[in-house]
Parts: C-alpha cells; structure tokens; sequence
C-alpha cells in the first residue's frame, strides 16, 4: 500500500475519534511549548547577565582587597584587607605594559539628606578615569575631574533612584544633598543601568571624588577595589599574571597567599555561561518529561486503538496485507499525533514567550534550534511509543483477529 494511501487512512482513522485524538495532541502540545518557552527563558536570562557583565566595562579586570569568590555566578566578599592603596593603582597603571588605565575605588552605604527627604544609598569614591572604564554615561550635568578629585571637592553625581527618591523627579543639579553629615554640590545624573551581574542596582548609587570619600566620609587610607582596562582582550590573562606578580611584589607577600583577588572580566563570562548553560540544560531537561508523559498518551492511546480495531486488522491480513503494513499503519498514526503535537507546541511556545518578554518582561531569546529540537523530540517519542503498539497489532494473526467480538 502506498504511503500517501496509508497516510489518508490514518487521518480518517484519527479524525473517527476527535477528542482522545485532541487530548492525545494537547498532551504533546504541552510537553513541546514547555521545552521552547524554558530554553527561551533560560537563553535570555543568560544573554542578559552577559550584557551586564559586558556593560561594566571594556577588557575589564577587577582587582579586590582580599579574598572574593563567584557564588550562584556573583561575586562574594569572603575576607577583607587593608593592603591594597591609591599607589597600587598607580603602579599597575604605570608598570604594566598592557593596561590602558586603573581606576581605584571605595564605597559604602552611607544616609543621604535632601530638605525633609533622607535614603541610604551606596556612596561610591571614584576617579575621573571610572567614567570611562566602567560606561558611566552622564545624562544631565557633568563628570567631576582629576583636578577636583585630588583637591577632594565635595561635589556628586546621583542615580536615578537617587532622583527618584530624593528629589522627586526634579533635576538635582545645581542643589546640596548631605552625605554623612557634609554637603555635596550635585553636578550631575547618570544614566540609568539597572542591576549588575552581582545584583546590584547601579542606579541606586551616588557617585563622588576618590579623596573626598577616604579623607571626609570613610577617614581611611586603603581602597576597596581597583577597575583596571586592558589594550585588548586577548591580552587579558597576561595582563592578569602581570598585575598578580606586581601586588605580591609591592606588598611583600613572599610565601604567603594573596592578600587581593583578581577577577578577570573574561573568566567572569566563562562562568556566567556555563552556570547558564547548565541551568538551561536542567530547565530543558525537566521540560522534556511533559513530552515523555505525551508520549505515554500516545502509548495508552495506540494500544486501545490496536484492541477496538482487531476485526479491521484481520480483515486486512485475510485479504493480503502484510505486517509490515499494518505496523507502518499504526506507526504513521503515531507520528500523526506526535507531529500535530510537535507543530502547535511551536506555535504555543513561541507565541508564549513573545507574550512573555512583552507583557511582562521576561528575557527571552528566540531560538530556531530549540524549536527544531522540539518538534524532533516530539516525532522522537511519537516513533518510540508508537513502536509496541504497532509491533502488537502487526503480530495478530488474521483467524484470532477475526474471531474476536
């Protein structure tokens, strides 16, 4: 019998009992969106913290006083230390051959006043040199420069929660805020960036001079942490080894282990994207047994459908049809089913996260393979379980078959 023969057969057989037939689809309909919607939302998550982490900065290394580890894909301040100086910055800029600039850095959580209004915020000292390092985009005003950083000017420059919070709304350039009980000239608005890689929310911050916080607000004589721009990004874990040997050199370490943790932007990714991968793999994966369960639908489905249709079967087999024939007969109603699931599985999981990344705005990456994959899958595990029924049903024997009532 010809393939295009068996093919009506099989949709008129289907469409004789619509709503198992329904049902059984829905079932494979729900496993392949599920699998398309969890990669979408597992590949746009990923995409978006790889932004965040470029958005940083260019060839970015960062240098921290003491030990820092990457925990769930952020960075965790485990110890703390008091060696690392304005001068280290220096040096590293000076003395390494691959870096470009160093911008060293100091911040903490300080309450910031506004007429009647107060908010803790993050309190960040920064050079000049930061705004370039790190993509600081000003939106109103201006940066503060080295000038007014070395004289330790108290000038600021705030976020948009700062804006938002504080101010209402209203530009805040031009007018006093009090930090830590001195008052700072607000010369500038960043640009809003959202939260960070570390889940920080960098709009929640305000910025001012590197000397001004370490002398005025923090009275202390070490930074935090240093942001260091490399040439190029192929150079980035020379650069590394350089600034490693340089820090243990200028803080006489000898034998003993770091007092410092250097993290390159690079390994950063590296980790982002195999902690996103793996995290994607396992959603994928649980995703995949709703496909597993349609294709037990399909079992259970198949087998009934083998055991009302005994007579047609050794109706068949009296008149010259051949196992074979009936197992492919049974075997295209399988991937009948599994097809039309495969097919509005598409359909529901891609209209599904486009809704998603508009309404509620989920990160969703859209992927041709992950809709292939589906569909496969869903053909994959039609084939599979439609394979007993259709063995069961080929093996009846056309006396046995016809005898039955």
């Amino acid at each position: 019998m010809k393939i295009t023969k068996n093919i009506a057969l099989s949709c008129k057989l289907l469409s004789a009992h619509k709503l198992r037939t329904a049902l059984c689809i829905s079932s494979m309909t729900i496993g392949v969106a599920a699998v398309i919607i969890m990669v979408s939302l597992g590949r746009g998550t990923q995409k978006r913290i790889l932004d965040m982490i470029h958005d940083m900065g260019t060839n970015l290394i960062v240098v921290n006083a003491g030990h820092v580890t990457l925990l769930g894909g952020r960075a965790t301040q485990v110890t703390i230390a008091t060696s690392l100086k304005i001068a280290d910055a220096d040096a590293i800029k000076s003395q390494c051959t691959s870096v470009v600039d160093a911008a060293p850095e100091n911040r903490s959580k300080m309450n910031v006043q506004w007429g009647s209004e107060n908010l803790k915020t993050d309190i960040a000292g920064v050079t000049p040199a930061a705004f370039r390092i790190r993509n600081i985009e000003i939106q109103k005003g201006r940066e503060f420069d080295s000038v007014q950083n070395d004289a330790g000017q108290r000038v600021a420059i705030v976020g948009k929660v700062i804006v938002d919070k504080i101010f209402h709304g209203e530009d805040p350039v031009g007018y006093q805020i009090r930090i830590g009980g001195s008052y700072f000239e607000v010369v500038g608005v960043m640009k809003a960036k959202g939260i960070d890689a570390n889940g920080v929310d960098r709009d929640d911050r305000i910025l001012i001079p590197l000397k001004t916080a370490m002398h005025r607000l923090m009275r202390v004589t070490y930074i935090q942490k240093i942001h260091i721009q490399v040439a190029d990004s192929t150079q980035l874990k020379s650069a590394e080894t350089e600034i490693r040997e340089l820090l243990r050199e200028r803080h006489r370490l000898g034998d003993k282990p770091d007092d410092f943790t250097i993290q390159n932007q690079a390994t950063l990714i590296r980790a982002e994207r195999d902690s996103s991968r793996a995290m994607t793999l396992l959603i994928a994966s649980v995703a995949t047994i709703s496909l597993v369960v349609g294709g037990i639908g399909i079992l259970a489905v198949m087998l009934t459908v083998g055991r009302e249709r005994r007579k047609e079967i050794g109706l068949r087999r009296a008149v010259g049809a051949r196992r074979r024939d009936i197992r492919t007969q049974f075997l295209l109603e399988s991937l009948i089913i599994a097809g039309l699931g495969g097919f509005f599985g598409v359909f529901l999981g891609t209209l599904s996260s486009f809704l998603a990344s508009k309404i509620v705005d989920l990160p969703v990456v859209q992927s041709w393979d992950a809709m292939g994959a589906g569909l496969t899958l869903s053909f994959i595990i039609g084939l599979i379980f439609g394979i007993y029924p259709a063995s069961k049903a080929a093996t009846l024997e056309p006396i046995e078959a016809l005898r039955t009532e």
